[in-house]
């Protein structure tokens, strides 16, 4: 059960989030998980400050996973992940920042896993 939401500065079409959605589908296999119950969620042209300057083009990228993760699994999905979004979105991957977060009670269709 992973979820993956998004905080993008820039404004994204539907076309680019479906490409993004399916290509992070086939990546979070790297994390012992299948696209079947992946959720991914959008929160574009939202305001980024870091450093006290406001983000052009970048991300940050939130990562909740059932479970956990080895850090190597961790570090090749952020790869991944900076990957996808360069391709898709033209975002640097200095600009993007991933963060993982392991869950041990996951609820879903009326009960917990």
């Amino acid at each position: 059960m992973p979820f993956i939401d998004s905080k993008i500065s820039i404004p994204v079409s539907k076309e680019k989030k479906d490409a993004i959605k399916s290509q992070l589908g086939q990546a979070v296999s790297v994390l012992g998980k299948t696209e079947s119950y992946l959720m991914v969620g959008f929160d574009d042209d939202y305001d980024l400050y870091f450093a006290g300057e406001k983000v052009d083009k970048g991300a940050y990228v939130s990562v909740a996973l059932y479970g956990n993760a080895s850090p190597d699994a961790y570090s090749k999905m952020t790869g991944k992940i900076c990957d996808i979004f360069k391709q898709e979105l033209d975002l640097p991957g200095d600009r993007i920042y991933v963060t993982y977060r392991g869950v041990n009670d996951w609820g879903w269709n009326g009960r917990n896993f």
